[in-house]
């Protein structure tokens, strides 16, 4: 089960990603019903016996081959359903901290580094936990002309949102780099799973930024007009990336 998760906006490839080549390939997956953001700390508390089997085989691996993908359940779904219960588009967690506990459980530390895309199951793999058959994404600027401006612009109405919401002034505001800004407003926003999943599955950072900026008017739109609160907002610590 996840932890409380929280973003590292500093997003790098790291030793831990070497071998991921760009190529079809198999991958351990850890279905959740949340979506991974690139540069997301994501804590796992692992209790399952099929993850902790896959536990067990991260820990006998070199730290900078301990990398699985995580990605979304749709809803109302379940893994055993097979592939057309997942998203196709997930995010590789690179192991920053693992701790094997006396009963067989797992703490886990885990941050977010590369999409990729799902092509389906890898049925002859044998082992305990799905194995995916991915490619990783690449994360073009798209129109990079346009990019930085937009990212300004969307900073500046995200950091409204957040204080509208009771969260205070953010480290996200001072940020600049238009793909972290649109990872962070990502991670950041109160959105439904399909919402952050599309967001996350679009192509390049322009695409992302645009369809934030439409997300963050429409909620402004909705907190002026209700005066009312999500009854859940994003505990996200922010820190600037090297």
């Amino acid at each position: 089960m996840p932890g409380r998760r929280s973003a590292l906006p500093g997003t790098r490839c790291g030793p831990a990603l070497a071998t991921y080549a760009r190529r079809v390939q198999p991958l351990p997956l850890f279905p959740l019903p949340s979506v991974l953001v690139p540069g997301l700390v994501l804590p796992l508390h692992v209790f399952e016996p099929r993850y902790r089997a896959l536990a067990r085989h991260l820990e006998e691996l070199p730290a900078q081959r301990r990398v699985f993908g995580v990605v979304a359940l749709k809803p109302g779904r379940d893994v055993r359903e097979g592939a057309d219960a997942l998203h196709d588009v997930g995010t590789t967690a690179v192991v920053r901290d693992m701790t094997a506990l006396e009963d067989g459980r797992y703490e886990i530390v885990t941050s977010g580094a590369l999409r990729f895309r799902l092509h389906g199951l890898d049925e002859t793999a044998g082992t305990e936990w799905a194995t995916g058959l991915v490619t990783p994404l690449d994360e073009p600027d798209g129109d990079a002309d346009r990019a930085p401006a937009l990212a300004a612009r969307v900073r500046t109405a995200f950091a409204a949102y957040r204080a509208r919401l009771g969260n205070g002034e953010d480290d996200a505001v001072t940020i600049t780099s238009p793909k972290v800004v649109s990872y962070l407003v990502t991670a950041g926003m109160v959105l439904d799973l399909p919402e952050r999943q599309h967001l996350l599955s679009l192509p390049d950072t322009t695409s992302r930024l645009t369809a934030e900026l439409r997300l963050l008017a429409r909620e402004d739109a909705m907190l002026e007009a209700t005066g009312a609160l999500p009854q859940t907002s994003p505990d996200l610590s922010f820190a600037t990336p090297n």
